[in-house]
């Protein structure tokens, strides 16, 4: 046989290995969806993830925030990957996204997979499983992920700016965010110590560090001197004061402090009942943050899937089929 059509054949009886494991799932997401048609699939995510952080520390808070901004734009269907178009305009160029990182990490997963397994492992899945290697590669909590995913056909730009929760919101404002969501109150309160990793622009914090009060005065001043009123709005400054690279409770200690680095963070802590009673627990009881944590991960990470015979499965996280 020719090697072209050696090449075709492993290509339809992947793909339609796939089907046949979609069609018995019934489109039902499951931890051992690639287990037969892609055993290798999640030690490939993982491998990636870890040469990523490995080689830049920051990548692992970047790779959070990217599944963090495709699932709450029209759900967890890698819209966020594709590119601009004649007929698709890309969310990457949003402004909530215009900070986002990460899409060179999971090109380079993707293409690892598509030379193990062509056409069978989806990009949704892939940003699904870097957010939870990264948080427990940095510290954090582990948890078993779903899987089954398929990706999107399109991308939902006009629905970024809408859906994407800004640094400036004030506490309801976030919590309609998250509600909008299918996320509770609790979960806006969990899913934020995801900011005990990463970083923040100037921009996204000078209204903060100039304009509020529920916040430390001595530590709006050493901020003010890296972020000017005008001017350096790229200057980076960890979100986490104490320990911006370790997955830890420390941002809600921050909290306590009036530490918080954007106003949305201050805002969990504020004088709201329920909200302080929460950050308190996770301050206190870290366990609580981090199975809290865990939680909200699931839920978000099923925010709106196309599953079954919806979407497809990339084979170029940048662009349909």
């Amino acid at each position: 046989m020719a090697p072209n059509k050696t090449l075709c054949l492993s290509l339809l009886l992947a793909a339609a290995a796939a089907a046949t494991l979609a069609a018995a799932n019934g489109g039902k997401l499951s931890p051992a969806y690639y287990s037969t048609t892609c055993p290798k699939a999640l030690p490939i995510v993982q491998s990636g993830v870890v040469a990523a952080i490995q080689k830049e520390t920051r990548i692992g808070a970047s790779l959070l925030r990217l599944h963090f901004h495709d699932c709450f734009v029209n759900g967890c269907e890698a819209s966020i990957l594709l590119d601009e178009t004649a007929s698709i305009a890309t969310e990457k160029t949003a402004v909530p996204n215009q900070s986002v990182r990460g899409y060179d990490v999971i090109d380079d997963i993707k293409a690892e997979l598509e030379e193990a397994c062509p056409g069978v492992v989806s990009c949704a899945d892939i940003l699904t499983l870097a957010a939870r290697d990264s948080v427990v590669y940095l510290g954090g909590p582990s948890w078993e992920v779903d899987l089954g995913r398929k990706d999107s056909l399109t991308a939902g730009r006009a629905a970024v700016n809408t859906s994407i929760p800004p640094p400036t919101f004030n506490l309801t404002a976030l919590a309609a965010s998250f509600s909008a969501q299918g996320l509770s109150f609790r979960d806006l309160i969990s899913l934020s110590g995801g900011h005990t990793i990463g970083v923040a622009r100037c921009v996204s914090f000078r209204g903060h560090i100039y304009n509020d009060s529920d916040i430390d005065p001595s530590f709006a001043e050493s901020l003010q001197q890296i972020c000017p009123r005008s001017g350096s709005d790229g200057v980076l400054a960890p979100l986490d004061l104490k320990t911006p690279t370790h997955f830890d409770n420390c941002y809600y200690r921050n909290l306590l402090r009036k530490q918080g680095l954007l106003h949305s963070d201050q805002e969990l802590f504020s004088g709201n009942s329920e909200a302080d009673s929460i950050v308190r627990t996770y301050v206190n009881q870290p366990s609580v943050f981090f199975k809290d944590f865990v939680q909200g991960m699931i839920k978000m990470g099923n925010i709106k899937l196309l599953t079954g015979s919806q979407g497809e499965v990339r084979t170029d996280c940048r662009k349909v089929n």
